[in-house]
């Protein structure tokens, strides 16, 4: 298997057929067959569905078109790697990260390394926790700004000086937004709306399911998300409410406001990165920068 043929393999997989790939690769469209014929027969399973006018995958096809897009991202971050001198350090640094506003300060540290290594490049890649430490196991990702205690025999974590507030996110018009705050018991029959993050660090009896006083299974959960965002709009029809993290959204001038929970609830983030982990020079001069602002 040669990387070579993957990016074949990759470039087929996206474009959905082989006229098209094979005009982007610079090959004739028969011998861009052939090589995917051969690596099918090397791997003595069908890959591609060849219909007449689009291809598709077959789900050995899509299993090898995720760890394809892993070992092609990979191979590109090491050349990255070994690419850069001593003198000019230079890179690029990824780092997954779920929403907050205190992801700020990661920037405003990334800013000011890049200032003194104009040729470091920041690549952020957001998703919920589980999504993120398996790019950062899987070494797609060199950071992760998550949340909750991890375990030490796997990662080095630099706790941050900050904490973000859990609030309700509702309708101006529901009879909720008349109160000052949200106890538990206002929420145990009305339908929910969790970020993935949360409900993953709820199974864990983080303090968001310790505040609600009921296990998940006894809870209205009416539906989960990735991006607040797009649980606004889940909000504003009336889907339900939205648990989140504060000054994620500007409500001014919307149909929905947020009410802080009582008692306040409150999550502290921290950066972590893999045990025994080798880092190129731009991401060891980025952990410095980030040990000197946070250590101090």
């Amino acid at each position: 298997m040669e990387l070579r043929v993957l990016n074949y393999f990759l470039t087929v997989a996206r474009e959905e057929s082989f006229s098209r790939a094979a005009e982007k690769l610079h090959l004739s469209q028969p011998t861009l067959s052939r090589q995917l014929k051969d690596l099918e027969d090397e791997f003595g399973k069908q890959l591609l569905i060849r219909e007449p006018r689009r291809i598709l995958l077959t789900d050995d096809g899509a299993l090898l078109r995720r760890r394809a897009e892993e070992i092609l991202s990979l191979v590109e971050k090491t050349e990255g790697e070994l690419m850069s001198s001593n003198e000019d350090i230079s890179g690029d640094i990824r780092i997954g990260a779920g929403e907050s506003v205190h992801f700020g300060l990661i920037m405003a540290a990334a800013r000011q390394l890049q200032k003194e290594h104009p040729r470091i490049r920041f690549h952020i890649v957001t998703g919920d926790g589980s999504t993120t430490l398996t790019r950062l196991e899987r070494g797609l990702i060199d950071f992760a700004f998550v949340y909750g205690r991890l375990d030490p025999a796997k990662y080095q974590e630099l706790a941050l000086p900050v904490r973000d507030q859990w609030v309700l996110f509702l309708r101006k018009d529901d009879e909720l937004a008349k109160q000052d705050t949200i106890k538990a018991s206002d929420l145990w029959h009305r339908p929910l709306l969790f970020s993935r993050q949360a409900l993953s660090l709820s199974t864990h009896g983080n303090e968001l399911l310790n505040w609600l006083q009921k296990p998940l299974e006894e809870l209205h959960i009416a539906g989960s998300y990735t991006l607040l965002y797009n649980a606004t709009l889940m909000v504003k029809e009336g889907m339900g409410y939205a648990i989140s993290f504060d000054q994620l959204i500007n409500t001014t001038g919307t149909s929905l406001c947020t009410c802080p929970l009582e008692p306040a609830i409150f999550t502290e983030p921290s950066i972590v990165w893999k045990k025994n982990q080798v880092f190129s020079k731009a991401s060891q001069a980025f952990l410095a920068a980030l040990q000197e602002k946070f250590n101090a």
